[in-house]
């Protein structure tokens, strides 16, 4: 049987979750599918900013 590449490394996910944590998110979970896509969760208590658009 043949080495197959792998579909995403531990680096890609470090990466991914220091940019959340990097914009003042806060990670909840992450979900890698078969293809390797990364998702980052966002936990319940994430506050984002308000902007005085939102506001009406």
């Amino acid at each position: 049987m043949a080495n197959t590449q792998a579909p995403f490394k531990q680096v890609d996910v470090t990466r991914a979750v220091k940019g959340a944590v990097a914009a003042g998110l806060s990670v909840g979970r992450v979900e890698i599918d078969r293809s390797g896509k990364i998702v980052v969760v966002m936990a319940n208590n994430a506050t984002s900013e308000i902007n005085e658009w939102d506001e009406q």
